[in-house]
């Protein structure tokens, strides 16, 4: 039997493919991310809105309100799911709740309410510009925040 004759092309077309799957990182990738589309921009927003509430309420919880413990929890509920709409690259991972910053306004209860309602309101005005299902998710967060301001207790 004879030996195959290879062209010229076919080695050179060879040995690049054998030195590509040979090398650790592969071929080089662009270092600049594209920007984030105006969906993403927005739910990053609101995770980053979501976890200064977050941090409010665990500021009076730390304090001794108990009752507020539910609250907290469905904005950490919402945060959770507001990043499953958000690519992992682009968000870092929660790796504990966000406590509040020095230099954060002093939280009350009137501060609470008055966020949360003014937080509904602005979520109707955040739905046009997302998709559908992101949109379903935005507006139930909206009702929450609703039920929140009517919820609050007066006083703990």
């Amino acid at each position: 039997m004879r030996p195959r004759h290879l062209s010229r092309r076919v080695v050179l077309a060879g040995g690049a493919a054998a030195l590509t799957a040979c090398s650790a990182t592969g071929p080089p990738q662009p270092s600049v991310q594209a920007p984030d589309s105006p969906e993403t921009t927005l739910l990053k927003d609101l995770i980053a809105e979501k976890e200064r509430t977050i941090a409010l309420y665990s500021s009076l919880i730390s304090g001794g309100a108990r009752k507020l413990v539910p609250f907290r929890d469905r904005h950490q509920a919402h945060v959770n799911e507001l990043r499953k709409h958000v690519t992992v690259a682009s968000t870092p991972p929660v790796t504990s709740t966000p406590t509040p910053t020095p230099s954060a306004p002093k939280a009350s209860l009137s501060r609470l309410r008055d966020l949360e309602r003014r937080a509904a309101a602005l979520r109707v005005r955040q739905l046009d510009r997302v998709s559908p299902g992101v949109a379903q998710l935005i507006a139930s967060i909206g009702a929450c925040e609703a039920a929140h301001a009517i919820a609050l207790p007066r006083s703990l």
